[in-house]
């Protein structure tokens, strides 16, 4: 079945209450900014894909309208609802619940409804790890280069662990001020002058950081010089526009096995609407769908 390619918009709080399509069962991404997220464009693509009486919005929420918002998730035709920047840390603290990616990450990306209890989840954990599964005798027992350490570092981190990787050294430009613990695999946080000391052991790299992101496209966190240390790794960079960052670029010259955000994307996005609905994305309608909007 064709995916039914519904404009999707974009919202303010304040203007989505005053619409008709307040009085109609809805999904919502909330952040700010908001523009930008793909979020709107798969969701509604799997909702009519699967004849889902139900539509997914984007609202760019102001922290003023927080408390309003609230309350709008205990209305029936609220069905559920993704959260990103700058409020992932707030919302968990307004669920009934959390599970145990939520709780161990300290945010939540997902809010769901279950017997009049709202539910919070992290499914960024699951959208990191599921590109990685073909590569898992690669990865258990290995050394990953983390670059990065802020929000998405956390995740990688727990993803990382599951994985059952041994060693895990993140990068920072402060390594000092950005120590990452963990109870499961040995870690330590080095600077941008250190982490090539650590590459030859390495079985794979991982970009968490927005170097290399549009309109930025010709940034990368390492340099040229320094890319022939990626060679025959697994590089994996959470940006997923441009699809090949200039550091999967790097990577590539090299004979690297590149995995680029758009996976990730969609994979935590598959796991949000299962929880919602019980059903799976068409993920390979959906990744053509995003590829096409990107270009």
């Amino acid at each position: 079945m064709p995916l039914f390619k519904r404009t999707t918009m974009t919202f303010s709080f304040r203007e989505f209450k005053n619409s008709k399509k307040a009085k109609s069962p809805h999904f919502f991404v909330v952040g700010n900014p908001i523009e930008h997220s793909l979020s709107p464009v798969m969701h509604q693509a799997a909702l009519d894909f699967h004849g889902i009486n139900a539509e997914y919005h984007a609202i760019n929420l102001a922290q003023a309208e927080i408390s309003d918002f609230i309350s709008w998730l205990n209305r029936d035709e609220f069905l559920g609802c993704n959260i990103t920047i700058p409020y992932k840390n707030q919302f968990i603290e307004v669920v009934d619940h959390i599970d145990d990616y939520a709780r161990e990450a300290g945010v939540i990306n997902t809010i769901a409804k279950s017997e009049h209890k709202l539910i919070g989840h992290n499914t960024d954990i699951h959208g990191f790890t599921a590109p990685l599964t073909q590569y898992a005798d690669r990865i258990e027992g290995g050394r990953v280069i983390v670059f990065g350490t802020g929000g998405a570092a956390k995740a990688v981190k727990i993803g990382l662990e599951d994985l059952g990787v041994e060693e895990i050294v993140f990068v920072s430009r402060s390594p000092e001020k950005s120590i990452v613990n963990s109870d499961h695999v040995w870690v330590e946080t080095v600077s941008y002058d250190q982490w090539q000391s650590y590459a030859d052991e390495a079985c794979m790299f991982v970009n968490t950081t927005p170097l290399g992101m549009s309109p930025n496209i010709d940034r990368s966190p390492i340099s040229d010089l320094d890319s022939e240390l990626l060679e025959s790794k697994i590089c994996y960079d959470l940006i997923y526009n441009p699809i090949q960052s200039k550091f999967l670029q790097q990577a590539d010259k090299f004979g690297a096995t590149t995995i680029n955000g758009l996976d990730m994307l969609i994979m935590q996005g598959n796991r949000s609407f299962e929880i919602w609905t019980g059903k799976t994305f068409p993920i390979n309608d959906i990744k053509k769908l995003l590829i096409n909007r990107l270009k």
